[in-house]
């Protein structure tokens, strides 16, 4: 188990944090506060069903998925058995490369260990190049980085700051 940070502000939107400054407000004003919980909650289960069903479109399956979203800490936490590191992996970067998404509580295991991935935090000015060169010391295996964070990655030149992508060995 591990805690992966992330960039709240950059990544899919998936759910709006209209929905839970709406769900604080419920809270500081509701006279019962187990009415104000309870649409906390349900915030937070759809957060949650929002993040599992990207990881889905993304073709990215695990035995036993389970994604819990806590809209307090803007932590998700993810658990199940992925068939390989690699896709572990994926499903953790679909988790956290989402706005409002600060952390990603690890509770993931593999059916086939393999090493870990690097990972690199995509800084205003990035290229793929550029973060292959610093990897491998070639601008030219740039296709390596995309293909490690495909589908999640659409095009090479696809990349945002405050995204967090694979960078394999």
């Amino acid at each position: 188990m591990s805690l992966i940070s992330f960039f709240k502000e950059a990544g899919e939107k998936l759910f709006g944090s209209k929905d839970t400054e709406a769900a604080a407000k419920a809270v500081a004003a509701a006279p019962d506060p187990v009415a104000a919980q309870a649409k906390i909650d349900e915030l937070n289960a759809a957060a949650g069903a929002a993040i599992e069903k990207y990881i889905g479109t993304q073709m990215l399956n695990a035995d036993g998925l389970s994604v819990a979203f806590d809209g307090a800490t803007s932590t998700v936490s993810v658990s199940g058995v992925a068939p390989d590191q690699a896709t572990r992996e994926k499903i953790l970067l679909c988790c956290g490369n989402v706005t409002g998404v600060a952390a990603v509580n690890d509770m993931m295991t593999v059916a086939e260990a393999a090493p870990e991935s690097r990972f690199h935090l995509v800084e205003k000015g990035d290229t793929l190049s550029a973060v292959a060169k610093k990897a491998y010391g070639n601008a030219n295996a740039y296709m390596k980085i995309f293909e490690a964070n495909k589908p999640m990655l659409s095009h090479p030149d696809k990349i945002y700051p405050g995204q967090l992508l694979r960078i394999p060995d």
